[in-house]
């Protein structure tokens, strides 16, 4: 009767601890992964809405953009990132900030006359 005992005390033990580990999975699955900086990005004739961004290094960042008004494209080339984003769409990239600085980021498809002028920075703070 002893032997009994323990083995269903084993089991009473081994099943509090799945239910734990059972429900510190599910917890998890239902949070964002940590780490990721996420920014909203407008472009439109001749802007970056924000036209600074800022992370730290080491950040996994997620650039979710949105082009307004015309087909765009954003081109950071010390992070060899080049996408068009056609009007009406919006496109996300991911990428991780692993030197700091500060990074010129452009508009890479022809969308007018300002054109030129369509730039904006990303900070990367050691």
């Amino acid at each position: 009767m002893n032997r009994l005992k323990v083995m269903l005390l084993g089991l009473a033990v081994l099943s509090a601890a799945s239910l734990r580990t059972v429900a510190q999975v599910s917890k998890d699955a239902g949070t964002p992964m940590r780490g990721v900086h996420e920014i909203q990005v407008t472009l439109r004739k001749y802007e970056f809405n924000p036209g600074s961004l800022r992370v730290r290094k080491g950040e996994h960042v997620r650039l979710i953009m949105a082009a307004a008004d015309h087909d765009h494209g954003f081109k950071l080339d010390d992070f060899h990132i080049n996408l068009k984003i056609p009007k009406g769409t919006t496109v996300a990239v991911e990428f991780t900030a692993d030197k700091a600085g500060t990074f010129q980021f452009r508009c890479s498809n022809v969308c007018g006359l300002g054109h030129r002028n369509m730039k904006g920075t990303l900070v990367v703070e050691g």
